[in-house]
């Protein structure tokens, strides 16, 4: 018997002494639980705001579109807001996937392939929405013909 294990008195039973190591693993764990903890805090405050101005001011349900969100997205405020929503929301997300696949995935190869698979699916979310964010255009013009949609001005 080593100096790290205790026998049972009751059980005869040999118990484990667990010691915490100092390992890089354990300190980007422990990073990746308090960033569930703060994302979550801050998705809160960003979604109700989202559902209070999308939702209660003005008209309600009644007045989203397209107009809406053209002109929503034409204010810096709200692309940031939007951004830091999807970022979070994904990020946040990502990580509670990765725990549980770390948690259920039982042989490295399947525990690599659904994370490679994950964060593939994360990285193209992220930079779709980003792109949708920062180059949607509510006034397009294809072939020099305005788009048909009652919200751009007449040029």
């Amino acid at each position: 018997m080593t100096a790290s294990q205790i026998q049972s008195p009751r059980s005869g039973k040999i118990q484990p002494q667990y010691r915490r190591s100092g390992s890089s693993r354990g300190n980007f764990e422990m990073l990746a639980w308090l960033f569930m903890r703060l994302s979550g805090v801050v998705l809160v405050v960003l979604i109700f705001g989202h559902l209070f101005v999308n939702l209660l001011v003005g008209e309600g349900i009644k007045a989203i579109d397209f107009g809406f969100v053209a002109g929503k997205w034409a204010d810096p405020f709200w692309q940031i807001w939007d951004l830091a929503m999807l970022w979070l929301a994904m990020l946040h997300g990502t990580n509670g996937v990765r725990t549980i696949i770390n948690d259920y995935a039982e042989k490295d190869s399947t525990r690599l392939a659904l994370k490679v698979v994950l964060y593939a699916a994360t990285t193209v979310i992220i930079v779709l929405g980003t792109l949708v964010i920062f180059t949607f255009d509510p006034c397009p013009v294809v072939n020099g013909v305005q788009l048909p949609g009652g919200f751009c001005p007449a040029s």
